[in-house]
């Protein structure tokens, strides 16, 4: 009689008790979330030109997405936490001085500005070679500028020619009008009773589409105007912009913003700001009533191309996408523009205005920053992550829409509705956008989740993560630690290739970044100690 099938003992351990050890892998990634290092960092090689050293980096992967890289993300939402509290309730102007240029960079502008010259004339005489050969020589000369630190938009040679579209500027008469001011050169709010300066908290939705229920599902789908929903989503930003252009207008100064894009239940955007300075809430909700946003694209109601049909193909000779039975050339994109007469849509907010006003340095301001980047860590399929069936299918619905809803001008798309986008090549495949408006997880949530103005600090989100690296290092050199500055410019970094079997494997760099990290932090947890001690001492 044989023995009964028992589990296999090796080493005093039996396979099952062996599984449910953990992998060193898991092990590895579980310690670096708790010591804040990237868990799927890039390996970087990295050689000094000076010493000849040639050494491994791990990089962190700079992920906003919690469940993509949690290290990362909590970074980059405690940035934008920083960012947030330090320009909402600003008291002086913050200085928009720009550095002026180096010699290198007068040097390289000058050297710029006439290769630019040179390509015109070139293009202008049909020289193309030159124009070539004029083209890289402008190309290398932007990138040392990008490395000597420029920043700015160049004249780029390769920029079309825009063909003006005259639209008609005078308001529609379904809009009420707005007063309107001259936006004065200044950024902060109102100071009230001679000690307080209250901002503002608001919130703006879009319009209604048909009743819905708790859970964000339509009462009845058949009557929901999806089509409408998908277009204020994929328009949503411009109306945005459009809502802060007509508030300066009418305030009179130039109000300074920090904002984040989150879709409700029903999958709708709707913008939550921190806003410098106090607005009254009727003024907020005049604006607001009386702000839209044209779309002035070819009409895109009714599909020419249904689904099961031939898709239009594209000729190699008219280099243009044609009929499949006629070979007849699609409307080119200039040309059914300019034969619009009307807005192909119009997006407008709903008449839900929220706003209140908070004081700076309270826990209520304390709360509503958390509130504003409380999702920011989550992509937007997470925020509105289907849970029941109705739910389920009222996404399906939305993004059934958002499929055949052109996103661009340069959106494949088009089409379908027997047009020919922007920019159309070969390439391009007949409904099939890349654009991630299209996208299962996104619901036409495609673009930032953040939006900063460019007054609202004073600094960019470089410049904070900077300052929290000088703070640091003032800390640290107030005990003695003195880190060594290294000029990374004398670097030439490469990005190594997974195959790459001269690397170290990513667990060691990892373990050697969580060691760092650990002796970092030890290094900064003796800084404040001190920093305490002393200031115990002084108060003594």
């Amino acid at each position: 009689m044989s023995a009964p099938a028992t589990s296999v003992v090796k080493g005093h351990q039996t396979r099952a008790d062996r599984m449910r050890v953990p992998l060193a892998a898991d092990v590895v990634k579980a310690t670096a979330e708790q010591h804040g290092v990237c868990t799927r960092p890039f390996t970087m090689e990295v050689g000094d030109q000076d010493t000849g050293e040639l050494r491994y980096v791990a990089v962190p992967c700079g992920s906003t997405v919690e469940s993509v890289c949690r290290p990362c993300a909590m970074k980059a939402r405690a940035l934008r936490i920083t960012q947030c509290r330090e320009g909402w309730h600003l008291v002086d102007e913050p200085d928009f001085t720009p550095e002026p240029p180096t010699a290198d960079q007068k040097a390289l502008l000058t050297l710029r500005a006439d290769l630019f010259n040179a390509y015109q004339q070139a293009v202008t005489v049909g020289d193309l070679d030159e124009a070539e050969d004029l083209r890289e020589e402008i190309a290398r000369t932007d990138e040392e500028l990008r490395q000597l630190g420029m920043r700015g938009r160049l004249p780029s040679p390769d920029a079309p020619a825009k063909k003006a579209v005259k639209r008609s500027t005078k308001r529609r008469q379904d809009a009420p009008d707005l007063p309107r001011r001259r936006v004065e050169k200044r950024t902060v709010g109102r100071e009230f009773a001679g000690k307080y300066r209250p901002s503002m908290f608001v919130t703006l939705t879009l319009d209604t589409y048909g009743r819905v229920l708790d859970d964000g599902t339509p009462v009845n789908p058949n009557t929901y105007d999806y089509r409408r929903a998908a277009r204020d989503a994929v328009h949503f930003s411009s109306l945005v912009d459009r809502w802060w252009q007509n508030l300066r207008r009418v305030v009179g100064w130039d109000v300074q913003y920090f904002a984040t894009v989150e879709p409700q239940k029903r999958a709708a955007p709707h913008l939550h700001a921190a806003i410098r300075g106090s607005i009254p809430h009727e003024l907020l909700k005049l604006v607001t009533a009386a702000t839209y946003h044209q779309v002035w694209w070819p009409n895109h109601d009714e599909r020419v191309y249904q689904d099961g049909e031939p898709l239009p193909v594209w000729d190699t000779q008219t280099k243009t996408f044609v009929d499949s039975a006629t070979r007849i050339p699609l409307t080119a994109w200039d040309d059914a523009v300019s034969a619009v007469d009307e807005p192909a849509h119009v997006a407008r907010f709903g008449v839900q205005v929220h706003s209140k006003g908070i004081l700076g340095d309270t826990d209520e301001a304390g709360r509503h920053i958390g509130y504003l980047t409380k999702y920011l860590t989550k992509s937007t399929g997470e925020v509105i992550e289907a849970t029941s069936e109705r739910q389920a299918a009222h996404h399906d619905r939305l993004q059934a829409e958002l499929a055949v809803t052109p996103c661009s001008p340069e959106c494949a798309v088009w089409l379908l509705y027997g047009i020919n986008p922007k920019g159309v090549t070969s390439k391009t495949i007949p409904g099939h956008c890349k654009g991630k408006t299209h996208k299962r997880t996104t619901l036409g949530l495609p673009g930032r989740r953040v939006l900063v103005s460019r007054k609202w600090s004073g600094k960019t989100l470089a410049d904070h993560k900077e300052d929290r690296k000088a703070f640091v290092a003032e800390m640290l050199a107030a005990v003695g630690i003195v880190k060594p500055v290294v000029d990374t410019s004398r670097l030439i970094w490469r990005k190594v290739d997974p195959t790459d079997q001269n690397a170290p494997p990513r667990d060691h760099l990892l373990m050697h970044a969580i060691a760092e990290r650990i002796r970092w932090r030890a290094e900064y947890d003796s800084a404040l100690l001190a920093a305490d001690l002393s200031a115990t001492g002084a108060a003594a």
